[in-house]
């Protein structure tokens, strides 16, 4: 019997849905702290690594409900470009994340449920900045062995995992607290001058 070039189904694909926009509200702080963020990751690492912001990164093909829309994140390897959401089955996980703790947040609730999700999604290096805190306004966990483990970070400093640099707090005179990159634990070289030098 001679085969068609086109295959037969026994049933009609049922197409799966993955969102790549939602209305969701944000202060205006949060967009500027998270568009800061996109900012300085795109000039300094845009020729060599995919980064997104505040987009859905879907790692379930099954389901579109499992998702997450971090404030930023980044894979390294490849050159950006305007993708309009993330499925980690067609480019891989995301290596970086950055949440920004916002009003919004019910921060411990919610916390431990993302936490969960980011564990599902493989991220190695997932950064909480909450620029309200006293106490602990950078936090980081590591992917180690499957599991996403909180670091121990002294003061409003700790050396990246995953990128060229430090994390830091750095105080704005309109916005406040806010978080960069920088080359030194001091961050002399890079927290106040534009963002493109950050990491090259």
């Amino acid at each position: 019997m001679a085969m068609s070039g086109e295959p037969r189904y026994v049933r009609a694909p049922v197409p799966v849905h993955f969102r790549s926009e939602a209305e969701v509200p944000e202060t205006k702080l949060h967009f500027r702290l998270r568009t800061l963020l996109y900012e300085f990751l795109a000039l300094a690492f845009a020729e060599r690594a995919a980064i997104g912001c505040d987009q859905f990164v879907y790692w379930d093909p099954t389901d579109p409900k499992a998702c997450l829309a971090p404030d930023a994140f980044l894979r390294l390897g490849e050159p950006d470009d305007l993708f309009r959401s993330w499925k980690v089955w067609e480019r891989g996980a995301p290596q970086l994340a950055i949440e920004v703790i916002s009003e919004a947040d019910e921060r411990d609730r919610d916390w431990q449920a993302k936490l969960s999700r980011y564990q599902r999604l493989g991220v190695r290096e997932l950064i909480r900045f909450d620029p309200d805190s006293v106490d602990q306004p950078l936090r980081i966990w590591e992917g180690v062995e499957a599991d996403l483990v909180e670091r121990e970070v002294l003061g409003e400093m700790t050396a990246s995992r995953v990128l060229p640099g430090y994390w830091l707090v750095v105080r704005d005179a309109t916005l406040g607290p806010t978080l960069r990159l920088s080359h030194d634990e001091r961050g002399d070289a890079s927290t106040q001058r534009p963002a493109s030098e950050c990491g090259s």
